[in-house]
């Protein structure tokens, strides 16, 4: 809830307003003019006059004790509130814990389940498919802040193409490690290239796991287990985790693929084609594309991924929850209308769908098959290093721990700042910046309140609000107060960028306070409390921020 908003509502339902409509036209107008305004145009239609001259009429009119002036411009009515009234207002009555926006938001109890980053087990994930664990982590921790019980997934792709090539190509290795698959995937890749042929094999191979052959199920399973281990432990490094790991081969040992294909044979969309594959018909869904034909199954009758991601998206559907969500790349946007057209045919809603950009390299996009990778892994090892060199620069030793905190947060700020829908290039150096928007910034001013507060010598528990009146006080006060707000935003538009850019206004406002006013060594005592309260407030925001973002917070730098 916007409070100045709420507060200028009930004002004008004095007036015989509705107080709902007014709510939903409030704005923030720009600086020097007002904190609250009401356009007038919505009401020109119904009073038979202009804007204009509705809001020189209203300035006439409406009275509060807490305004110092109302002004009627250009057929806007902006409200102008005491400074001490904004500050004891906001600061007492704003939701700033997470105990009290829970429980205000509506959510508690409610629940969601939401799959997200499922890498394929061919290799240690690169820094692009880190985007979608990072944007998905930090829904969750959102989503959890808000009241939902939130059930994380990773969809693991056991027995996919991908996955007999890595068979094929390990089959006479005796040391085969996470940490030397990559090499063994790009090697393989290139084999096929040379020799077609080689594919053949391949495909063998997955008709003898659908076929259930000891041996072969025996050595997928080892594959991908040596995989995905490794993956979710350099993602754990992160603080990223979930709650249930979905094996694809479920769909195939229990056949539910089959059982599905039965079901879409008997919407006569489904048919064989020339090579006796398994094909749905999607021309009359809106897809997108000239020709939306979604084929399921191989000519030898294997399935196809679409087909088990139907199965999981309908095993996911079961659940039942409040809200499914998934995180998908946007170069998966098509497919992911063609299987929600297929649910819908069956008779099941999709899961709601965030879809994020690329994160890309200077010479272009990010390729597992080709090589072409900067490797999450590395990535973190290099910025984790070049952290610690600024640390030393600053404070003349080395702290590796430190370091890692604060590289990490850089990282992870680094994409979420960008909106899902745009790419992400990392610059170093303004994820590095300690006066820039980065979460160095946010993680130095938090460190530099934590500082101040440990200094203090009084109790600063019991303030007088109304006694924080500046410039920058006021600005401090309105930014904290919109809190619960913007967690609703990134809840309702699935962007986390909304929080980076709430908190790195955030702590502006606190520098510009900070630069302008005494806080220690104000001479009076009530206006110290009041101030030193007010950062507390602030400090304790900032790492709430941070710790949605999936970043930690140090007490010194």
């Amino acid at each position: 809830m916007n409070y100045l908003f709420n507060y200028t509502a009930e004002i004008l339902e004095k007036y015989d307003f509705n107080k709902k409509e007014v709510l939903e036209i409030l704005e923030t107008p720009n600086a020097n003019m007002g904190d609250v305004a009401l356009p007038c145009f919505k009401f020109a239609k119904i009073l038979k006059k202009s804007p204009v001259m509705i809001a020189e009429e209203l300035q006439k009119t409406i009275k509060d004790k807490n305004l110092t002036e109302i002004k009627a411009v250009n057929g806007f009515l902006n409200f102008f509130f005491k400074p001490d009234f904004i500050a004891k207002y906001l600061l007492e009555n704003a939701h700033l814990t997470q105990e009290e926006i829970a429980k205000n938001s509506g959510f508690l109890n409610k629940t969601m389940l939401i799959e997200h980053t499922s890498t394929n087990p061919n290799a240690s994930p690169h820094v692009g498919r880190a985007r979608n664990a990072i944007i998905a982590d930090c829904l969750v921790r959102v989503f959890r802040f808000l009241g939902w019980k939130t059930d994380v997934h990773y969809y693991v792709n056991d027995m996919g193409k991908q996955i007999a090539m890595l068979v094929y190509a390990t089959k006479n290795l005796k040391d085969v490690t996470f940490n030397n698959i990559l090499q063994i995937y790009i090697d393989i890749n290139q084999k096929i290239k040379e020799n077609p042929e080689l594919e053949k094999e391949i495909f063998n191979l997955l008709y003898k796991f659908e076929s259930g052959d000891k041996e072969t199920v025996e050595k997928f399973h080892k594959t991908v287990d040596t995989c995905v281990k490794g993956q979710i432990a350099i993602y754990n490094k992160l603080g990223i985790f979930w709650d249930k790991f979905d094996y694809e081969s479920k769909y195939i040992d229990e056949h539910i693929t089959d059982e599905v294909l039965e079901k879409l044979k008997q919407t006569n969309k489904l048919f064989q084609d020339e090579n006796n594959r398994w094909v749905l018909n999607q021309k009359d869904e809106p897809i997108g594309i000239e020709n939306p034909m979604l084929v399921l199954t191989r000519q030898d009758g294997t399935s196809l991924y679409g087909l088990r991601d139907i199965c999981y998206s309908i095993d996911k559907a079961n659940f039942k929850t409040d809200k499914n969500l998934l995180v998908l790349g946007e170069d998966q946007k098509v497919y992911f209308k063609q299987i929600s057209a297929a649910l819908k045919l069956l008779g099941y809603r999709a899961p709601d769908v965030v879809h994020y950009s690329f994160t890309l390299l200077p010479s272009g996009k990010m390729s597992t098959r080709n090589g072409t990778v900067v490797l999450l892994e590395d990535f973190m090892r290099e910025i984790t290093e070049k952290c610690d060199e600024v640390i030393k620069e600053k404070r003349g030793k080395s702290d590796k721990q430190k370091a890692q905190i604060v590289g990490y947060g850089a990282l992870k700020y680094g994409i979420l700042k960008s909106s899902p829908d745009k790419n992400v290039i990392f610059d170093w150096n303004n994820a590095l910046n300690f006066d820039g928007n980065s979460s160095v910034y946010s993680q130095y001013n938090y460190a530099r309140i934590n500082s101040i507060l440990k200094k203090a010598d009084v109790d600063y528990k019991n303030a007088d609000f109304s006694l924080l009146t500046t410039l920058e006080e006021t600005a401090l006060i309105k930014q904290l107060a919109i809190f619960e707000d913007t967690l609703l935003s990134v809840y309702n538009n699935l962007n986390p960028s909304t929080l980076t850019t709430y908190v790195f206004n955030l702590t502006s406002k606190f520098s510009q306070f900070y630069s302008s006013q005494k806080i220690l060594n104000c001479p009076d005592e009530k206006l110290k409390i009041a101030r030193l309260n007010l950062i507390q407030k602030v400090g304790q925001t900032i790492k709430d921020c941070l710790y949605l973002l999936g970043i930690d917070t140090v007490d010194e730098f």
